[in-house]
Formats: C-alpha cells, sequence, structure tokens
C-alpha cells in the first residue's frame, strides 16, 4: 500500500508533532480538530517549532515552507475521506476515541488504515468499534514527536500482516525506530513508565521527599534525564491518571492503583505545565 496522503486526528502538543514529522517525510498531511481555532493553534505550534529549525541551521527556509505547504487543516472530520492512512491523536478518553473511530469508519475509504496514538487503551477493544478490526492499529508515538524517536507499533487480535507491515515502515519513512509490543493495557512504555511516575507521586504524598529531592534522586541516581514529578508535569497530570486508571481497570492490581494525591490534583485543575501548575508552578 503507498501511503501519499496522511490524516491527523487533533493538533494538540501530539497531533500538530505528529503531523510535524509525517509532513517532513514528504506526505501530504490533512490535520482535522473539533474546532479551526484549535486546528490553527496547532499548525502555529508546527510553523514555530520549523523556525527554532531554521534558526539553528538544521534546515532551510524554503524547507520549512515546503513542509508547511503540505500540511491542511480542517475542523470536518469528512476531510479524513481524502487520506490514506489516519492517527488519532485525541485525549486519551475511551468514549472519545470509541466515537472517533465510529465516524473514520463510515467517513475513509475501505482501503485507509486506522490508527491510534493511544497511550494506553487496548487496541482490540478500538478495533471492535469498526467493520475493519484489520485495518486498526496503534502508533503510539512519544512526547515531544519531533524529537523523540522511539514509536510503539501495537497489534490488535484482528490487525493484519499488511496494516502492521504499511505502519513499520512509515514510523521508518518518519525516521522513528519502530518497537512492537502485544496488546495489553499500557504496553511496554507505560506499562513501565507510569507505575514508576505514581509511585514518585506517592514518595510526596508520604513525605518520603520534596519533588526536587525525588527528581535529583532520579535524575543523578538512575541517570534519567528528567525527574519523574517534572515528567509526570510534561506529560500532562491528567494523561498520567487516564493511563494508570487503564491499568488497574484492565489488570485489576492494587499496584496499578493511581496515587489519591494524583487524583486530588486532577480535581483542582493542576494538570502540569499545560495548565501552569502541576508538582511545580510554571506561572
Amino acid at each position: 500500500m503507498n501511503v501519499q496522503t496522511f490524516g491527523v486526528i487533533g493538533s494538540g502538543q501530539m497531533g500538530n508533532g505528529i503531523a510535524q514529522v509525517a509532513a517532513t517525510s514528504g506526505l501530504d498531511v490533512v490535520m482535522s480538530d473539533i474546532k479551526i481555532e484549535f486546528a490553527e493553534k496547532g499548525l502555529a505550534a508546527i510553523t514555530k517549532n520549523l523556525g527554532r529549525m531554521v534558526e539553528k541551521g538544521k534546515i532551510e527556509a524554503d524547507q520549512r515552507d515546503m513542509i508547511l505547504s503540505r500540511i491542511k487543516i480542517t475542523a470536518d472530520l469528512g476531510g479524513m475521506s481524502e487520506v490514506d492512512y489516519v492517527v488519532e491523536a485525541a485525549t486519551e478518553r475511551e468514549d472519545l476515541k470509541f466515537k472517533i473511530f465510529e465516524d473514520l469508519d463510515s467517513i475513509c475509504p475501505d482501503h485507509v488504515i486506522l490508527g491510534t496514538n493511544t497511550s494506553s487503551i487496548p487496541i482490540g477493544r478500538i478495533a471492535a468499534r469498526t467493520q475493519r478490526p484489520d485495518k486498526v492499529i496503534g502508533m503510539h508515538f512519544m512526547n515531544p514527536v519531533p524529537v523523540m524517536k522511539l514509536v510503539e507499533v501495537i497489534k490488535g487480535l484482528a490487525t493484519s500482516e499488511e496494516t502492521f507491515t504499511v505502519t513499520w515502515d512509515l514510523c521508518e519513512k518518519f525516521g522513528k525506530t519502530p518497537a512492537e509490543a502485544n496488546d495489553f493495557p499500557g504496553f511496554i512504555a507505560n506499562r513501565i513508565l507510569m507505575p514508576m511516575i505514581n509511585e514518585a507521586i506517592f514518595c510526596l504524598y508520604q513525605s518520603v521527599g520534596k519533588p526536587e529531592d525525588i527528581d535529583t534522586v532520579m535524575k543523578l541516581g538512575m541517570n534519567h534525564p528528567m525527574g519523574p514529578l517534572a515528567l509526570a508535569d510534561l506529560i500532562g497530570l491528567d494523561t498520567c491518571l487516564a493511563i494508570m486508571e487503564t491499568l488497574y481497570d484492565g489488570f485489576k492490581d492494587s499496584k496499578y492503583r493511581p496515587c489519591p494525591l494524583l487524583r486530588k490534583y486532577v480535581e483542582a485543575g493542576w494538570l502540569g505545565r499545560k495548565s501552569g501548575k502541576g508538582f511545580y508552578d510554571y506561572s
């Protein structure tokens, strides 16, 4: 299958990053969001990112302009009728993703592969909402997408080998390194990462250490580039909570129980960098 036009659902941090790498690889891109102003904000973020690359001499100004010319934005999901492959990068909510995939299944031609950037929801559960489960697959990018090399590729129970191969090849076309994961809640990355972050939050909750000290221990003691609490703020505490709840619901194992402090912060609207306050103050 030859992918010429690539669709992205969602223009937030993950969505606009995916759109940027797809356009940089030479594909035409359709980026959709529920409101055109959201899509415009996503395009502005891409423009800013590419502008930094020009300033640093990583790309030429004409390359930036060429990449931007390949990206079309829309607030109409119907625009996905013209793509060959689509990746959903909406908020990590099951009900929202289910509705998007039901709609995409009726909008997109039969040959179109429906990918999801979900960080924890089982692929088979999403695929069951469509009439093309063989063409549904997980394509889980890491944040920030233009920088991070890894993409988890997750086959559902019904995902075909052709769908897997096309997705794997796309990852490599984007300059990424794909890794295969089986379809369990959280896959590989977040099944390992999120319980670590959750345990760091428990350390704060139980006054084992202050945020700065917890992060310093992990950075200097375990050679992590960023401490777990700062990383949680970057990811978004609402996303961290959603992933922990998916793990807890999926395995019914108490080791995946979200820390009460994480839930308390989310309920208060302290979501990390995007809200200006999380475990650290960004105001």
